[in-house]
């Protein structure tokens, strides 16, 4: 029997999806080709096609040869694991920018508006200044983390009352949290007398990703990669929470305390891992979400994977622009993506579009 053509609102789903796919096909493409650009592009150019023939060369029966040894220890060991961890940190901020804000119901809403990173932050600055991160490579990512994840508990802690969290609490906690903690880290800072030491501690809090190599890559990706992947399962329960709010989900019979706590840890675990090994990186979990949710809808299913390859774009994009703008010297990545964020964050001010019922 000949299937009947589609019409009406079948016709009109089919056509979205359709459309929805091959947006995120083009973000994905688009991501795989700048990190291709940036790999290659710097301080010492490197051709494209050498650049490709590099990177393929490392797979089993494969022996290009043409190129010296100079252009393969700046593609393998300085460039390509850096774009890598840009890629990653990028999409793991703009994935829980995403998040945060349909769970604050807030277009203004990230990563940082919680405290997560303003914990990260001071417990680095502490091992920094301590001599702890000096121990072993791995320690100051592991400082930060650990400062990322407790204060989001105690963010959590302050607000919760009687098994339930108002999301306006946990706001106004996070944000007071946030502001403790800025001021402790300042604190500190007054307290060094070392100059190098200070200017170590405040290329850091501008952020960067100088020195990253094979190892943070590794360490990084299976905190964020993960934590991504799980927050798709809760897609449905995003978009209830960005519709109907609190009241609202919990009405329609979700458990509101725990899919709560389930998004804002894994937000932490990613945000706690990217200001571990990038510093302080901010305004990305704001702008991508936003500029997403403008040009597909706020179905999470499909939100959420876009968000983060447009976050990769953006984070592999501002590293570039850091290593190549004032070549040789290097540019801070928090002063990109400040640069960036900062105008569109007054847009949103100057035209109120808060799109998110009350």
């Amino acid at each position: 029997m000949k299937a009947l053509p589609l019409a009406g609102p079948e016709l009109e789903l089919t056509l979205k999806n359709r459309f929805l796919g091959k947006s995120t096909l083009v973000l994905f493409l688009s991501l795989l080709a700048i990190m291709l650009m940036a790999t290659a592009i710097g301080a010492v150019d490197v051709p494209l096609f050498t650049t490709i023939k590099i990177m393929v060369n490392q797979l089993p029966f494969l022996s290009f040869k043409g190129w010296s040894q100079s252009d393969e220890i700046i593609i393998l060991t300085l460039r390509l694991p850096r774009v890598l961890l840009a890629g990653f940190i990028g999409g793991g901020l703009a994935v829980s920018g995403a998040v945060l804000q349909a769970l604050f119901r807030n277009p203004m809403a990230d990563p940082g508006i919680i405290g997560v990173s303003s914990g990260g932050a001071l417990a680095a600055v502490i091992a920094l200044a301590t001599g702890f991160a000096s121990i072993h490579p791995l320690a100051l990512p592991a400082a930060a983390f650990l400062g990322s994840l407790g204060t989001l508990f105690l963010v959590y802690a302050i607000a919760a009352r009687q098994g339930r969290t108002p999301v306006n609490t946990l706001l106004l906690s996070g944000i007071a949290v946030g502001i403790f903690m800025s001021a402790v880290l300042s604190f500190i800072l007054t307290r060094i007398d070392s100059a190098t030491m200070l200017r170590e501690l405040f290329f850091w809090l501008m952020g960067g990703l100088d020195g990253q190599g094979w190892t943070h890559v590794q360490v990084s990706f299976w905190p964020i990669f993960t934590g991504s992947f799980l927050l798709l399962f809760f897609s449905r329960d995003l978009n209830l929470l960005y519709l109907e709010g609190t009241s609202g989900a919990q009405a329609l019979g979700m458990n509101v305390g725990l899919v709560q706590g389930a998004l804002l840890i894994l937000s932490a675990i990613i945000t706690g891992t990217a200001v571990a090994f990038s510093g302080t990186v901010p305004f990305v979990g704001l702008i991508v979400p936003h500029v997403i949710r403008l040009v597909i809808g706020p179905n999470h299913l499909s939100l959420l994977p876009a968000t983060f390859f447009l976050g990769g774009i953006l984070l592999v994009s501002a590293d570039l622009a850091a290593r190549t703008l004032a070549a040789p010297e290097e540019l801070r990545l928090g002063t990109i993506t400040a640069l960036i964020g900062v105008p569109f964050f007054l847009y949103l001010l100057q035209r109120g579009r808060n799109r998110f019922p009350h």
